[in-house]
């Protein structure tokens, strides 16, 4: 059994059913904690429909808290999820301005990781940010079927 994941008529992406429900869940985790909606609709006869507008500003609000944030148990919980999140918004040509987003951070450091060691830590390079995301996005991308 599988699930669709919709633009209109064009399905972006058809996961099972155990992929499906984990990442509709995680969706609501970071609609919380982004106190935003994402766009992803409701699992209805296997089909949720994706709206564009409220999704592209899912993807850049949720691009810009990863930015501002060090820390690394925060980092490895979402990255799966917003390398999924990024190949559902290249295959709907969601614009994402990696620009824009790897330029020093507009708001305070979140989540900023701290070691007695080395004191705390800073995001990444910016190139390196955004290459490692997009990288991310490519691999999953090659495993999400249509």
């Amino acid at each position: 059994m599988s699930q669709y994941f919709g633009l209109g008529d064009e399905t972006l992406w058809n996961p099972s059913n155990g992929a499906s429900r984990m990442f509709r869940r995680q969706v609501a985790v970071f609609e919380a904690e982004l106190e935003l909606p994402s766009g992803i609709g409701p699992m209805e006869n296997d089909e949720c429909q994706i709206s564009p507008d409220t999704f592209e500003t899912f993807v850049n609000a949720l691009l810009a808290k990863h930015r501002r944030t060090s820390h690394a148990i925060w980092l490895a919980l979402c990255e799966g999820f917003i390398a999924t999140v990024l190949v559902l918004a290249e295959r709907a040509a969601i614009k994402v301005d990696w620009e824009r987003h790897g330029a020093a951070p507009e708001a305070p450091l979140e989540d900023v990781q701290v070691s007695t060691v080395t004191g705390m830590s800073a995001p990444a390079d910016a190139a390196a940010w955004a290459a490692g995301l997009r990288e991310k996005a490519r691999e999953l991308g090659r495993r999400m079927p249509r």
